[in-house]
């Protein structure tokens, strides 16, 4: 194994940058070119069929059966002229990842001839193997019954030989399996209910569409490296590994330039994005050594997530080619800053008005400030259902260190906005409000725009953060399916925005004016959900006992903070609102309890067999050429004057018995708790069980197996160290 280490070192020193071939194009003249966008239906479809997609994909109506095969035969000769010989219904399951089964388009016909063929009932609907994917009760796993649905309004797009067609996925009797089908019916409610309070201020709109922009963090490891350690593997993280003398202190890798192998690998990757329409433009440097961040521009919420999805596949496909891995795990390495997907979400409306950014008079200012008010409300009462919508096992090593927000929700708004809604506050009083009083409020609540000009206060330790003209939801994790917290986020916002339009219109139904309405509505809440704003260091201690004042809650770990999705209030909410059934939420709880028990059981497992199989063994190796060294001296100087020369040595062998002892003793007991965790039958309880007995061994032993690696001579050591990955270039 050590031997490994050393020849992937000696692979990783003689890599070259693998430079793209130039075409000489410009991005614009073949981005979405491998896409099968809505110009180009209008190219391939008659008007009518173009008419009848262009009316699914922008108001959700259904496609006839007859359009339908007029859609897949132009969908197929598109897709053949790309060089595409199958296709698939590509699709989310809650996994958290894509999958896809692949069909050829021919068709035999008769004795050696076939015909290329792609019908409309292929394109609408199909029926995979669905007893690979989790369910959680819904069906039974030996009826396999499960279908996939085209979803028109994201595109389809080719990769390689194959056309894919992004569709949700249902069971036999109608429930969802998916990410992409809640996601679908929540944004339909927040667009509808963010249109009707619309109507407050401007008659004119008639859409209101969601956007999100997410920023996409990785690591980036030599392959040699990668497939030298089981662990990251198996696990996406290093389960061991001794902290490198330098780590990401100096901040000089975050300033740096980006390094050539790098870059080479970022120019491919950003050139087959554009290809599929990924409208990817930043790329940096993050925190930690070798940790990366790309970004696109904003686009609808289910396209945007559609596009991150797609880009996480197309990352690890280019990596591959540049001998890189892409490791998308929360945090890879301990003691380092861990990644994240920052979800920017906003609300616009048809007539170009970004509905949390603040406007240029006191009528589309107040409008801004209903909007980022109910935001804020909607957060406060549903903090817990946000926490349980990231609650994985790899966000758990995340969240509260190195550079991640914290558990526990909060809100920030920046000073100058968190002073306007205090004076907000205290400025409308009961009753009738004066002339002057109006007047003096409007002036104030115009004035925003120009409190905002220069408001550069971010706040990095905020899991929920407002930047200006979007919230920034910065607790999603890495690897995460941005479908989940979107659905979570633009359900609670909607629930928050019609329960704001029933009392708003009761307040005029009582004698107040608009205006005056929703004034006084805006102050019941700034004051109801001020404990949810928080401006100050979210990564010292003094938070945790200030939240805890305030009575918001910290859930540290994901079985606790997934409790969420069985309490009566988060069904009937979901429910009510018409996302998910009590059923679906249910089979989502279970489902994610046991991916949760299945993750901490293979990290259990590696531990325990990189411990025994390969530290072990390279430690008593090593031990054994110490005693060895203590023999000859002994026999060459004399056992009193040889024991007085081999003092080192001697303390050498002794702590390393002693760590050795304690890491044999350690994973013995942790796979004896893993026996007992197995025998429990219930996924909640099997989860806590892994959590607080399985898992708590795990930093210990990590402990044991580190401090034998700074005693191990390097050459014998097994595993590649920190420094090896994080640095070697």
């Amino acid at each position: 194994m050590a031997r490994l280490r050393l020849n992937a070192l000696d692979d990783v020193l003689h890599r070259k940058p693998m430079e793209m071939e130039e075409t000489g194009e410009r991005v614009s003249d073949y981005f979405g070119r491998n896409t099968f966008h809505i110009r180009l239906m209008r190219e391939f479809l008659s008007e009518a069929a173009y008419k009848s997609v262009k009316s699914a994909i922008q108001n959700g109506t259904s496609v006839s059966r007859e359009i339908a095969d007029q859609v897949a035969t132009s969908m197929k000769d598109w897709a053949i002229t790309k060089g595409a010989t199958h296709y698939t219904h590509w699709f989310q399951p809650l996994t958290g990842t894509t999958a896809e089964k692949h069909d050829g388009f021919f068709k035999p016909i008769g004795p050696g001839e076939a015909i290329e063929r792609f019908e409309g009932d292929l394109l609408v609907q199909q029926e995979p193997d669905a007893s690979s994917f989790p369910n959680g009760g819904i069906r039974n796993t030996f009826e396999a019954r499960g279908y996939t649905a085209w979803d028109p309004s994201s595109p389809a797009f080719v990769i390689g030989k194959t056309l894919c067609i992004p569709t949700i996925f249902i069971a036999y009797t109608g429930e969802s399996l998916d990410h992409k089908m809640p996601l679908l019916k929540a944004l339909h409610k927040v667009e509808d209910a963010a249109l009707d309070v619309c109507q407050y201020f401007d008659k004119n709109v008639t859409k209101v569409g969601t956007t999100l922009g997410w920023e996409q963090e990785y690591f980036l490891v030599d392959s040699a490296l990668y497939n030298a350690r089981p662990d990251i593997q198996l696990t996406g993280r290093a389960v061991f590994g001794h902290a490198p003398a330098k780590g990401q202190q100096l901040d000089d890798h975050y300033f740096g330039s980006i390094p050539a192998r790098a870059t080479a690998f970022m120019r491919e990757f950003e050139y087959e994005s554009h290809l599929l329409g990924i409208p990817v433009t930043t790329r940096h440097n993050e925190v930690a050594p070798n940790q990366f961040e790309c970004a696109p521009m904003f686009e609808e919420v289910n396209i945007a997530n559609d596009h991150n999805l797609l880009l996480m596949d197309v990352m690890e496909k280019v990596a591959r080619k540049h001998n890189f891995r892409v490791l998308l795990h929360e945090k890879p390495f301990a003691g380092l800053n861990g990644s994240g997907k920052h979800n920017n979400w906003s609300l616009s409306t048809d007539t170009g008005v970004n509905l949390l950014q603040p406007g240029k008079n006191p009528k589309s200012n107040l409008q801004f400030l209903t909007f980022l008010v109910n935001t804020i409300v909607s957060i406060h009462d549903n903090a817990d259902i946000l926490r349980g919508s990231i609650a994985t096992a790899g966000n758990d090593h995340r969240l509260g260190a190195n550079e991640a927000p914290p558990a526990i929700i909060s809100v920030f708004i920046g000073s100058q906005l968190t002073e306007m809604l205090d004076n907000l506050e205290k400025s409308i009083t009961a009753g009738k409000m004066t002339p002057e009083a109006k007047t003096n409020l409007k002036l104030n609540i115009g004035k925003i725009p120009e409190l905002l000009l220069d408001n550069t206060d971010r706040n990095r330790t905020s899991p929920f953060a407002f930047t200006g003209n979007k919230f920034e939801f910065r607790a999603v994790g890495s690897t995460a399916n941005c479908a989940h917290p979107m659905m979570v986020l633009n359900t609670i916002v909607a629930k928050q925005l019609i329960d704001f339009k029933t009392s708003v219109d009761a307040r005029i139904e009582n004698g107040d004016k608009k205006d005056e309405a929703i004034l006084k509505e805006l102050q019941e809440l700034i004051t109801k959900s001020k404990k949810i704003r928080f401006e100050g260091n979210g990564y010292g201690d003094e938070w945790v006992v200030e939240a805890e004042k305030r009575g918001l809650s910290n859930l540290k770990d994901t079985p606790r903070a997934l409790d969420i999705w069985a309490k009566k209030s988060t069904v009937d909410l979901f429910n009510e609102m018409g996302i998910l059934t009590p059923i679906e939420l249910e089979a989502r709880h279970d489902i994610e309890l046991e991916k949760y028990v299945m993750e901490i059981q293979i990290e259990a497992r590696i531990m325990g067999d990189l411990a025994k199989n390969h530290i072990i063994p390279a430690t008593i190796e090593y031990q054994n050429k110490v005693i060895k060294n203590i023999q000859g001296l002994m026999d060459i100087m004399g056992a009193e004057e040889g024991k007085e020369l081999a003092k080192t040595q001697m303390l050498i062998v002794k702590s390393i018995s002693k760590h050795v002892n304690a890491l044999n003793d350690l994973v013995n007991d942790m796979v004896d708790a893993r026996k007992e965790a197995n025998l429990i039958t219930g996924n909640r309880d099997k989860a806590f069980a892994y959590c607080d007995k399985v898992k708590a061994f795990f930093d210990e032993i990590r402990y044991h197996a580190d401090k034998l690696e700074l005693q191990v001579d390097d050459e014998m050591w097994p595993l590649p160290k920190l420094r090896e990955m994080l640095f070697t270039k």
